[in-house]
């Protein structure tokens, strides 16, 4: 016994034993841990995908799910796990979740999250518009949100007047266009939808002489959308003045009261703040009830609407951008502001 405790004595201080044991024990910890590690990373998670194309504003039901094998590696922070987390919840507006694609937290939201695209953009001080159209006037469904158009008036049939035409309002922005049950024409891939009306914004006063003219098509009246700068057919009639048709307006319409407007000192119109230098740090303040009362967003370069739920939101430019800070209330009533990055003050909005 003495022989082998001595011989284990002299074994151990043998440096180069000791070594040779520690490197051995070494290669043997790496080797578990990063065998560890692979296995992780290579073992299948369980995630949801959807079983057919979902479009925007979609709810996603059981049915449009299931679950599928995939390695865990290959799965980013923003993939959405969990089928609690989906089922019940809409696929977001600006959204179309392919046939066998997994589910990101951007593009599935819930109902309260919802907004009418159109209405985040309606400017301050500006009243929205829905102007009939069909698919003849669209130019054969031609018009698309982002264009913009001129709303041209006619006047008299040919019989007893000679027929006036000219421009009543130009350089208007759509909005939005919607069928007849108010979904948006262009964000379903999969149906065709026929086109009903024009969204857009006009000053209050626009707003006016446009709804008056709309309630005149007994005296001949109509109306139509053309390209902003586009050519219209002029046989046959006389044409006038954009002034001249505003008389005609005022001359055959009852008076009609400029829509009430929010005022730029609106409690809920969010401000905006801008610190200088470069880079630039901007900050958003939004009114108190982000978390419940209203849905607050923000869009930066015409990137995707952001939702936020507290009072203050700092955004940072390296560069000129832009920004829209938006306050929807439930009735969809928006509340926007819009403004160049780098601003001149920090009063000079784009109301």
């Amino acid at each position: 016994m003495n022989n082998v405790m001595a011989s284990a004595k002299k074994f151990f201080k043998n440096k180069n034993v000791v070594t040779i044991i520690g490197v051995v024990i070494i290669l043997i910890l790496l080797y578990v841990g990063y065998s560890t590690q692979i296995n992780n990373a290579v073992e299948p998670v369980q995630v949801p995908v959807a079983t057919q194309t979902i479009q925007p504003r979609t709810e996603i039901t059981d049915d449009m799910v299931q679950l599928v094998d995939m390695p865990n590696v290959s799965l980013s922070d923003n993939v959405i796990r969990s089928t609690s987390q989906i089922i019940g919840k809409y696929s977001n507006v600006n959204s179309v979740i392919p046939e066998g694609s997994m589910f990101y937290t951007d593009t599935v939201i819930s109902e309260d999250e919802l907004p009418d695209a159109a209405f985040t953009k309606v400017k301050a001080g500006e009243v929205v518009y829905n102007f009939p159209v069909d698919m003849e006037s669209t130019y054969g469904n031609s018009i698309f949100p982002g264009n913009m158009i001129d709303i041209y008036m006619k006047v008299g049939d040919g019989t007893d007047e000679k027929i006036m035409l000219g421009k009543l309002i130009e350089n208007v922005e759509v909005l939005a266009v919607k069928d007849s049950s108010g979904r948006a024409v262009f964000e379903n891939t999969s149906e065709e939808r026929t086109p009903s009306m024009l969204i857009f914004g006009l000053k209050s006063n626009l707003y006016s002489i446009l709804k008056k003219a709309s309630y005149m098509d007994g005296l001949g009246v109509e109306l139509y959308p053309v390209p902003h700068g586009g050519e219209v057919d002029t046989e046959g009639v006389t044409q006038v003045s954009t002034q001249q048709l505003v008389d005609y307006i005022d001359a055959h319409s009852i008076n009609i009261p400029e829509p009430e407007v929010p005022a730029e000192e609106d409690a809920l119109l969010p401000t905006v703040n801008e610190t200088g230098g470069n880079p630039n740090t901007v900050t958003i303040t939004f009114p108190d009830g982000c978390d419940d009362k209203y849905t607050c967003t923000y869009v930066k370069d015409s990137g995707r609407s952001q939702r936020v739920t507290g009072r203050k939101q700092e955004l940072l430019y390296t560069g000129n951008g832009t920004l829209t800070a938006t306050v929807q209330e439930k009735d969809g009533t928006a509340h926007s502001i819009t403004i160049d990055i780098p601003m001149s003050n920090s009063n000079n909005a784009e109301q």
